[in-house]
């Protein structure tokens, strides 16, 4: 009896032994099967569409019940890039983030997911692969966040209640434009030198852009075939900064990007140097307004006549996220759900840069871009392709001009100067 009673236990054992392994086993196959919720850390510098894009991930986050985004924004008179270095510093790396392409994306290629087979990729327009393309092994490691153009902004109302029948294209034109705006008691631009962003990188981009042959001209900076200092388009610069710090608002050092958007939207100024991303900015002040774009001309060259436009930024993944496959599929559903689409374009006022979605709901400036575009009258967006760090130090610089703490020749000689020294 006590062997029975002993065979009874060790049989009660073993079978308790397999029932916790099949236990385990079972376990660990139902939470891969059950899809349990992972949460992804999207930091973004967009502040535009902050709001948007909060709504927007809410529906994503319905539809997909397992995967939670944890939305931080980071942008406007923000230093993002400063930010985002920081964060993978700490070890919170994010999931989602920005990167420009070209020099960031050799700067931070070894972090970024490559993305050249997800299935959004064959419809990303042309222009929108460049940046993100790598020339090396010619993978993609960025989805195109969409087509942005920038200029001087104008108040077609401001304008006609000065005389102004005809927008200016020239730098002449500009001035004399400048000139009736003042006299008929309207302040002309509103000068947002306060961002360097604005300042040291869109503004200065124009005689960049403006070379014969951009890319050519930043090549020879670099082995110093080519200089800044003698260069005709950079001599041309002074004039069109001279007319936006002599025409424009009281305190321009001190004014930043909040409040050179609300200068203008409220209508105390008829020219507002910046993009298209300031369109729902613009329409929540003021709903009414009535604008599109001039450019930002240095000569009277007819070629001046042009828009700078191109890819802003781009989504990128981090390749070491635990949670690569749920932000590839959130990327997905931005650009191929009919929820993403809508948002894209009505929501967040975007000119998508893929051929599977169609530019709708733009308003006034998404319009104006569309028109400069088809006409071929655009320049490219160059300052991806600059010294890492350049940006700012040339905002510094011009920032010292403005202040009249420097003249333009030493303006020239500070720009060259920051180049080679960065590159």
């Amino acid at each position: 009896m006590k062997r029975f009673f002993m065979l009874l236990l060790s049989l009660t054992l073993v079978a308790g032994i397999f029932a916790g392994c099949s236990s385990n086993n079972s376990s660990g196959d139902d939470k891969e099967n059950s899809g349990d919720q992972v949460t992804l850390n999207f930091f973004q510098f967009k502040v535009e569409i902050a709001d948007q894009l909060a709504e927007m991930i809410k529906e994503f986050e319905a539809e997909h019940p397992n995967i939670k985004i944890k939305l931080e924004t980071v942008g406007g008179g923000a230093d993002y890039g400063a930010a985002l270095k920081a964060k993978f510093a700490s070890g919170e790396e994010p999931d989602i983030f920005n990167n420009g392409g070209f020099k960031e994306l050799e700067l931070w290629k070894e972090k970024l997911a490559d993305l050249s087979e997800e299935p959004w990729a064959e419809h990303v327009l042309p222009i929108g692969k460049v940046p993100m393309t790598d020339p090396e092994d010619g993978k993609l490691y960025g989805m195109p966040v969409n087509l942005e153009g920038y200029g001087f902004i104008y108040n077609k109302d401001l304008f006609e209640e000065a005389g102004i029948t005809e927008p200016p294209t020239t730098i002449s034109e500009l001035k004399d434009a400048s000139e009736k705006l003042k006299k008929a008691g309207i302040t002309p631009f509103s000068a947002g030198y306060g961002e360097w962003w604005v300042i040291g990188q869109h503004l200065l981009n124009i005689p960049f852009a403006q070379q014969d042959d951009p890319e050519a001209f930043i090549a020879g900076l670099y082995d110093g075939s080519e200089k800044i200092v003698g260069n005709e388009h950079f001599k041309n610069f002074k004039e069109v900064l001279d007319t936006e710090i002599n025409f424009g608002n009281s305190n321009p050092l001190t004014t930043d990007y909040n409040t050179q958007v609300t200068q203008f939207a409220s209508g105390q100024t008829a020219m507002l140097q910046q993009g298209n991303w300031t369109e729902n900015m613009i329409y929540e002040v003021n709903p009414d307004m009535n604008m599109g774009f001039l450019p930002i001309s240095i000569s009277d060259d007819a070629d001046s006549n042009r828009l700078p436009v191109g890819v802003p930024n781009n989504w990128v993944l981090n390749k070491n996220s635990e949670h690569l496959e749920e932000a590839k599929t959130f990327l997905n559903w931005m650009v191929s759900s009919e929820t993403g689409k809508k948002y894209i374009t009505e929501e967040f006022a975007f000119i998508p840069a893929f051929d599977n979605i169609e530019p709708a709901g733009l308003g006034d400036l998404g319009q104006s871009i569309l028109e400069y575009s088809k006409n071929e009258q655009t320049i490219p967006w160059t300052w991806f392709m600059w010294p890492d760090g350049a940006n700012k130090e040339f905002a510094a610089s011009i920032q010292e001009y403005a202040a009249g703490k420097i003249d333009y020749d030493t303006l020239l000689e500070r720009f060259q100067s920051s180049w080679d020294n960065l590159k």
